[in-house]
């Protein structure tokens, strides 16, 4: 099978290589990518807490190493699959933020658990802690956990204050488990567009947290990691000031979906750039008011709205899924201006389900194909 590197590693370091990708293409502009990373990691410095960003984002062992260089204590993982291709690729200080149920997958999280620097995972449930339990002394192993406590969508996590300070005694008298705090991920609340209504619904949670925190704490259980947030609500975290660490994700790309919200509340621009996009190109033009490029529901998320033009089409024209493979621009004459073969980029909807389709970034510097990474953990979710 012809692999993106089989592709166009001959364009590496040719002036000018993007625009002789083969399209649709995931290009990431580096500069852009590390200007993100610099400063969120400055933001959550000034504060004084830690920054473990979702992995789940980029699903990438070099954005992960890039984070690490600068100041992230390590990453999240959505799973197990997840954090074992991290974990080959030298990254440490993995969190895996969704609970690990199924017998086979709590063995290779026990297997992890020998060989990984700094994993820890969440529990919510005390039966799961005694199987997770069981197997690292199987496997000669122990492991640091979090209680997962629900922010109220019912996905994951305890359900109540109590729950949480049952579930801790298990953890702490179970001598291959080491609790280390909670996690609490807002996620409903992340693309509130309206900065106020985003700071509202989450300074009504955040009561909720502490009061689970106090419980915990009465019980002789205070949590030294209180880990949650995301580039959706970072700003109002930081000010609230209740997580020890954040584990935003998204900023390091940004997405139409996080373009669409006010982040900071000021009035001012985003506090990050679009780094990511996929590159396209116009292969039909016999409409005076369209054209079709060649990225549709295989190139694109669809969960997240519509692609936006960044560069090489009108930034009104609208962007309209026509099938698996296609996609069509609608703007008054823009068939006029547009012909076949001509390169068009899109600022995709949503970041994480988009990254999911592609084996490798094409990492670019002024417009030139620099280097070749891999999407380390597609495929490995399970």
């Amino acid at each position: 099978m012809t692999t993106d590197r089989d592709l166009h590693a001959h364009l590496i370091g040719q002036q000018g290589s993007r625009a002789d990708l083969n399209t649709p293409v995931l290009v990431l502009d580096v500069e852009v990518l590390d200007r993100n990373i610099a400063a969120m990691a400055a933001l959550i410095a000034a504060k004084g807490i830690a920054l473990r960003p979702h992995a789940k984002t980029h699903k990438s062992v070099d954005i992960a190493l890039r984070q690490i260089a600068a100041g992230a204590v390590g990453v999240c993982c959505a799973k197990i699959g997840e954090a074992e291709a991290l974990n080959e690729g030298g990254v440490t200080g993995i969190l895996i933020t969704s609970p690990v149920a199924a017998q086979r997958a709590i063995e290779r999280l026990a297997a992890l658990a020998g060989e990984a620097e700094g994993l820890m995972a969440v529990i919510d449930h005390p039966d799961v802690a005694a199987r997770i339990d069981a197997a690292l002394g199987a496997a000669n192993a122990r492991l640091d956990v979090i209680i997962d406590i629900d922010p109220g969508i019912a996905r994951t996590g305890v359900a109540s204050a109590e729950a949480a300070v049952a579930l801790a005694k298990v953890i702490s008298a179970s001598p291959n488990l080491e609790y280390r705090g909670v996690q609490f991920y807002c996620g409903s609340q992340q693309h509130i567009e309206s900065y106020a209504d985003r700071r509202a619904a989450i300074v009504e949670r955040t009561v909720y947290l502490q009061s689970v925190i106090a419980a915990l704490a009465d019980a002789g259980f205070a949590p030294a990691i209180v880990t949650g947030s995301g580039t959706g609500t970072h700003r109002i975290d930081l000010d609230l000031g209740v997580f020890t660490e954040l584990q935003a994700g998204s900023y390091v790309f940004m997405d139409k979906q996080y373009l669409d919200c006010d982040l900071t509340g000021d009035g001012g621009e985003q506090p990050f750039e679009v780094s990511l996009c996929v590159d396209a190109r116009v292969v039909s033009a016999n409409h005076d008011g369209l054209v079709t490029i060649d990225a549709g529901y295989k190139s694109l998320s669809t969960d997240g709205g519509v692609a936006v033009v960044q560069r090489g089409a009108p930034e009104t024209a609208f962007f309209a899924f026509m099938g698996d493979e296609h996609a069509a621009l609608f703007a008054a004459g823009i068939g006029a201006q547009l012909g076949p073969g001509d390169p068009v980029s899109l600022t995709v909807p949503h970041c994480d389900p988009t990254v999911n389709l592609y084996d490798s970034y094409h990492v670019v510097q002024d417009d030139t194909l620099t280097d070749i990474w891999p999407v380390s953990a597609r495929g490995r979710a399970r």
